[in-house]
Order: structure tokens, then sequence, then C-alpha cells
């Protein structure tokens, strides 16, 4: 499945909760998604914590 095809599949998903039940409920699931994402990225080793939390501080990083 490329990109595109996730990223789609991701809306439609959205799209589906926020017309069944709310714009809350349609949040919870963004959120799950956005957090299962950044679960699977650290699991395969793809992901730089030290430079997530860098840029939330609002420190540069020096790359």
């Amino acid at each position: 499945m490329t990109t595109s095809q996730q990223g789609m599949a991701i809306a439609a998903v959205l799209a589906i909760v926020w017309i069944a039940f709310n714009f809350g409920a349609m949040i919870l699931v963004a959120l799950a998604i956005v957090l299962g994402f950044l679960i699977g990225r650290y699991v395969e080793g793809r992901l730089d914590v030290s430079g997530i939390v860098s840029a939330v501080r609002g420190r540069r990083s020096s790359s």
C-alpha cells in the first residue's frame, strides 16, 4: 500500500467516525492513529525520540 493510499484510508476512517458519532470521537480516533504511528516507528527503530522532544521544547536541531 502506498503512502497516498494509506492517507486516503485514514481520511476515510476519520470521516466515517465523524459522520457516525461526532467531532470529539473523530479527534480521539485521530490521536489513536498518530499514537499508533509513533509506536510503530519507535519499534522499527526509525523514530528519533530526542529530536521530537527537542522540537516540542522549541529547540532547533543541529541537522
